[in-house]
């Protein structure tokens, strides 16, 4: 609790810093040495250094956040939830045909059920009499087991009508999940930079869940009602026109009742999902790095973020028990007033002979078939606005279009040739604001082993990103043998490129899987050759071998295995270029000399590799230095005897790594480092969530009231005093 109102404390002081810095951020380009005697004097203020750092940040602040998915997409109110119906029933068109079946099913079954009320009537006239007479022309034995017979075709063709449309809808669900699964797989980098992988899973996971249920499970019992429904009012009409006239007095306020209804149920599941979705972002992030926080004994705290995002949940699922009970508690009132009614009207016009003793008897069971429909039909509704609310999350998602097609342009079939940044320009979809390179230029000839060297957050692993086309150059062309990236198939050029980062990546399964993923025709043979290439010879002291199962992200493995895995995965490719994102700094010397020697042998071929070096000893072997300035272009190249030759960047940064005097660059007027940037969006983040958070509590919402704010800080401090006397 004190972290966050810690949290809160710099979150408004970096709102104050954002909005002051926003509106007088063009003095500080204008007049560069006051700037300069500002920060200068900063130095000594601890408050105008904190002060400085939210001016940094205010570039950051502006971040483009037009890829993320809308929390509540879709309007409140209206008839907004019919276009995600039309599109619902646009995906059942496939399945029209056993549509159609299940249909015919369903109309025989209500035919049934609905003759049952005017048998019974029927029958109770025939018994009143005082002989015994035929019913339909049968005697009244003959009459029962024709009854049975037809009672038990009916239970058939209702049995038909289940099987059928829940077959149909897990269909439906099916190839709604896979549409969805595809298109995100399909999103590019700006994509998943804008939006947190918990909210997709969520939206992939317990949305689909409740989409389908409203598919599956409400379709059937909505058609059934409806028919049942229209069926009933028909023989109530036969029966007594005057009865149904006052059974229809019920309709107009339980319909009304029901519209609004619906449309409160489909907002609360819209904020119950997105709910849903935070507490599955809070989940995913934080089980993913479960060990930091028990290494930092953080469990309590860990449960605490969670636990505040299942009281929003709880709080809205009794939101949601309230108006379900103050609706179907009122329209059960309503519905046996009715039935009171009709045996008032109903018991008076018996006397008069109006009608018999049977016909009322069927009629009450009209209206109880009629009015069980009814509620039916505002269940339908309910539960048919609840899946609206999570269709339009889902619709949300397959109608993103990623900023570049993965299949679209010419394809590359060879990616052997001469690598040329020109003139690129390049700022993160997500801060637009911070510069990244500003004209940079350089080429990699092919079959070249060059490293890329620079300060940290200099741009040496963007230069990766933009080889893989995860992002496009803002201006200027990335080209390789001449061919601008941007004309060509995204999906044929990565397959031509081999990735090793710098924190490599399993999947869970085996460690043959995890290195056939680089070729997934691969042979055996050829997994254990890559294998072997790689220095793998750790697989042999396990059981199961190749087969040997790696856990979750790796976890099985020492951080060594898995980069050794990571790099037999690139070798299997047999790539045309192999990006190493300093691939050996998690091996000892030994495993490195070897994996470097199996490298060796690959780049002897025409192989490019580029290398994003920080170890001296990956940078000696290469061909070529490129050395990254703090200015977004090269600030200079060369082999590794001429840049330690002469006093220039790539000197300093050789003294600054091995203990010498710190590196001093000359910073760009507002520049920030990436974790300043990321710090600022978090800020962002936080302060639009606290936003939300205090409007649902203008609403009645969620929000937890001053006094509880009040109790969990008094406690929160008397906790931290007691600690400390400790």
């Amino acid at each position: 609790m004190l972290r966050s109102i810690g949290f809160q404390k710099r979150s408004r002081i970096a709102r104050h810093a954002i909005r002051s810095f926003s509106s007088t951020s063009h003095r500080y380009t204008t007049h560069h040495h006051q700037k300069h005697e500002e920060h200068t004097d900063s130095k000594d203020d601890p408050h105008k250094s904190e002060f400085g750092r939210s001016e940094k940040a205010s570039k950051a602040a502006q971040v483009n956040l037009k890829a993320r998915l809308r929390k509540d997409p879709g309007t409140v109110g209206g008839f907004s939830g019919f276009g995600e119906i039309w599109r619902l029933l646009k995906i059942a068109r496939p399945e029209a045909k056993w549509l159609g079946v299940a249909f015919c099913f369903l109309l025989v079954s209500s035919a049934i059920s609905m003759s049952i009320p005017f048998s019974i009537g029927k029958i109770l006239d025939v018994a009143t009499q005082t002989d015994s007479g035929k019913l339909f022309g049968l005697p009244m034995n003959q009459f029962y087991i024709a009854l049975g017979g037809v009672l038990c075709i009916g239970a058939m063709a209702n049995y038909g009508r289940i099987i059928l449309l829940r077959v149909v809808g897990e269909r439906i669900v099916t190839r709604l999940r896979t549409q969805l699964y595809k298109r995100t797989y399909t999103q590019d980098a700006e994509f998943f930079d804008a939006n947190r992988v918990g909210d997709l899973i969520s939206r992939l996971s317990s949305d689909t869940i409740i989409v389908g249920k409203s598919i599956t499970q409400n379709i059937s019992d909505g058609l059934r009602a409806l028919v049942s429904g229209a069926a009933g009012l028909v023989m109530m009409l036969y029966t007594s026109a005057t009865l149904t006239g006052v059974m229809s007095l019920m309709i107009p306020p339980i319909g009304i009742g029901a519209f609004f209804y619906g449309r409160t149920i489909r907002n609360i599941s819209r904020k119950i999902q997105k709910s849903i979705g935070d507490a599955t972002k809070v989940a995913e992030e934080r089980l993913g790095n479960v060990r930091t926080s028990q290494a930092f004994a953080g469990e309590a705290q860990e449960v605490g973020r969670y636990n505040k995002q299942v009281r929003k949940i709880f709080k809205l699922g009794v939101k949601e028990a309230l108006v379900s009970a103050t609706f179907f508690s009122t329209t059960g009132l309503a519905g046996n007033v009715t039935i009171l009614a009709i045996l008032v009207f109903g018991s008076q016009q018996v006397k008069n002979g109006t009608i018999s003793i049977g016909e009322l008897t069927s009629f009450l069971m009209y209206t109880a078939y009629a009015g069980s429909s009814l509620f039916g039909l505002s269940s339908f509704y309910s539960e048919l606005m609840k899946g609206v609310g999570a269709a339009s999350r889902l619709f949300e998602l397959q109608d993103r279009e990623p900023s570049h097609s993965l299949t679209k342009g010419k394809k590359v079939k060879s990616a052997k040739g001469t690598i040329t940044f020109e003139d690129v320009v390049f700022s993160y979809p997500t801060r637009p604001a911070v510069t990244i390179f500003d004209g940079l230029n350089f080429s990699i000839p092919a079959g070249s082993n060059v490293s890329i060297v620079g300060p940290s957050g200099g741009g040496k692993s963007t230069i990766s990103s933009l080889l893989l086309r995860f992002y496009s150059p803002s201006t200027g062309k990335v080209l390789i043998n001449g061919q601008d990236l941007e004309e060509v198939n995204v999906k044929s050029l990565r397959r031509k490129i081999g990735v090793v980062s710098q924190e490599p990546v399993l999947f869970s399964g085996t460690i043959a899987e995890n290195i056939s993923y680089g070729k997934p025709r691969a042979t055996r043979t050829e997994i254990i050759q890559a294998a072997r290439r790689a220095n793998c010879q750790f697989i042999g002291d396990f059981p199961d071998g190749l087969e040997t199962y790696v856990g979750p992200r790796g976890t099985q493995l020492s951080g060594g295995q898995r980069q050794r895995i990571a790099i037999a995965r690139a070798i299997i490719k047999e790539p045309d270029i192999i990006i190493l994102d300093e691939a050996t700094s998690a091996l000892d010397a030994e495993s490195e000399t070897l994996v470097n020697e199996a490298l060796a042998k690959l780049m002897a071929g025409a192989t490019t590799t580029i290398s994003i070096a920080h170890r001296l000893s990956t940078i000696k072997r290469s061909e070529w230095i490129i050395v990254l300035g703090t200015d977004g272009k090269v600030a200079e190249e060369g082999t590794y005897a001429e840049l330690t030759s002469r006093e220039g960047a790539f000197s300093k940064l050789m003294e600054s790594q091995l203990g010498g005097a710190p590196l001093e660059y000359p910073r760009r007027e507002m520049e920030i480092t990436e974790r300043e940037a990321d710090e600022a969006e978090r800020i962002r983040e936080e302060q639009e969530r606290e936003e939300e958070e205090e409007a649902e509590g203008e609403e009645g919402g969620v929000e937890e009231s001053d006094d509880e704010k009040e109790e969990n800080v008094r406690v929160a401090i008397e906790k931290e005093v007691e600690e400390g006397k400790r």
